[in-house]
């Protein structure tokens, strides 16, 4: 079969990969309909995530048909459409019974802080991804979701990541009906977290980026104020300003390891990985928000340290909540969500490539050329 491949950092080829074998009892196999490139992948891309091994196959986003089910499966079947989420999950654990799907304390042997996640560093698991024409698809009793009649692929395939995880970071904000919002970052996520903002009672909603074509897309997208940070000389004493020197009610961190924005934070977390990425957006989250106020970080930082102002986050009193979504537990209402027009995930697809291209829309969404914001393949 057709896969992407990991060669190093910046390296990802298409090539011919063995098919996925059943494993065990509750495995299954899945035909690959739509997957998608994440700003998550790109982290691993670069380089910037420990225990990314040459030979890997990415992808935590994607949809497709069954194809094969191991002899435990009940819940799907030959044939069946399913939406398969980001995080794997046995549904049986501790964390899984409270709802907690991406935290699942069985599905990933290689760390005790994050449960396993389809096509990431051997720290999430180890698991290849769905950025090829099969993968397998452990726990097929517990995750996968069959696509309701009549929604579109397009559709489905954001149901796997980015709806539930910018759903979720305005979630854990705990925003209260009239609280200024501001969402650092406008990819895919940030800008979905400013569109969910508002139905969780935002008053107003503000967005900061550093690339104009992403902040026009968020401004008609997610109906919010959009900034960028390049052209204030301090995005923090921008916010106050913005606020009545007050600072955001809420600030949620939607970009991670990669942050732009300050020299030290990028030689340190990017260049010289001294440090678990460049933790620039969470500073900025932190001290803009106002005393008493609450972060939601979404951004994806990898294992060990980063240097951030933990004493501003005591002086301040401020609640700091943070997690891989629960897609599992989001998703019945957010199909409602999509099938009662409330949400638009494929209005977020600027580009459509085939899978054999996978290295061009790599280099694209990574150098953010052809005003890019999300890319989907189609095998």
């Amino acid at each position: 079969m057709l896969a992407m491949d990991y060669r190093g950092p910046k390296r990802v080829r298409a090539v011919q990969k063995p098919m996925p074998e059943i494993k065990h009892p509750q495995d299954a196999i899945v035909k690959v309909l739509r997957t998608c490139i994440c700003g998550s992948d790109l982290h691993l891309y670069n380089g910037n995530v420990p225990d990314t091994r040459v030979g890997s196959t990415f992808g935590h986003e994607f949809v497709g048909e069954v194809v094969e089910v191991g002899s435990e499966v009940t819940k799907v079947k030959t044939g069946d459409r399913i939406i398969v989420p980001f995080n794997i999950a046995c549904g049986e654990c501790h964390f899984c019974r409270q709802g907690m799907f991406g935290n699942c304390h069985e599905s990933n042997t290689e760390a005790t802080a994050v449960g396993a996640i389809f096509g990431y560093s051997h720290t999430a698991g180890g698991f290849d991804g769905g950025q090829a024409e099969y993968a397998r698809v452990p726990y097929a009793n517990v995750g996968p979701t069959i696509i309701p009649e009549g929604m579109d692929l397009d559709d489905a395939v954001l149901l796997t990541d980015v709806v539930p995880t910018g759903y979720q970071a305005a979630e854990m904000a705990g925003i209260q009906t009239g609280d200024t919002v501001v969402v650092f970052g406008a990819g895919p996520i940030g800008i979905m977290a400013a569109r969910c903002a508002w139905l969780f009672g935002a008053g107003r909603v503000i967005i900061i980026d550093q690339e104009d074509y992403r902040l026009e897309f968020a401004r008609g997208y997610s109906y919010c104020e959009a900034y960028n940070f390049k052209e204030m000389d301090d995005p923090v004493v921008f916010i106050k300003k913005i606020t009545d020197w007050m600072g955001a009610d809420v600030v949620i961190d939607a970009v991670g390891a990669e942050a732009a924005g300050n020299a030290m934070q990028t030689i340190t977390g990017r260049k010289l990985l001294l440090q678990a990425g460049s933790a620039t957006a969470l500073h900025w989250a932190i001290n803009s928000v106002k005393k008493g106020g609450v972060v939601s970080i979404v951004g994806v930082y990898g294992p060990t340290d980063n240097l951030i102002p933990i004493g501003n986050v005591l002086n301040k009193g401020l609640t700091i909540r943070g997690n891989q979504a629960s897609v599992k537990r989001l998703l019945p209402r957010l199909i409602e969500h999509v099938q009662n027009g409330i949400i638009n995930p494929k209005g977020l697809i600027t580009h459509r490539i085939p899978l054999a291209e996978v290295a061009d829309g790599y280099r694209m969404f990574s150098a953010k050329l052809d005003n890019c914001i999300k890319t989907v393949m189609i095998p």
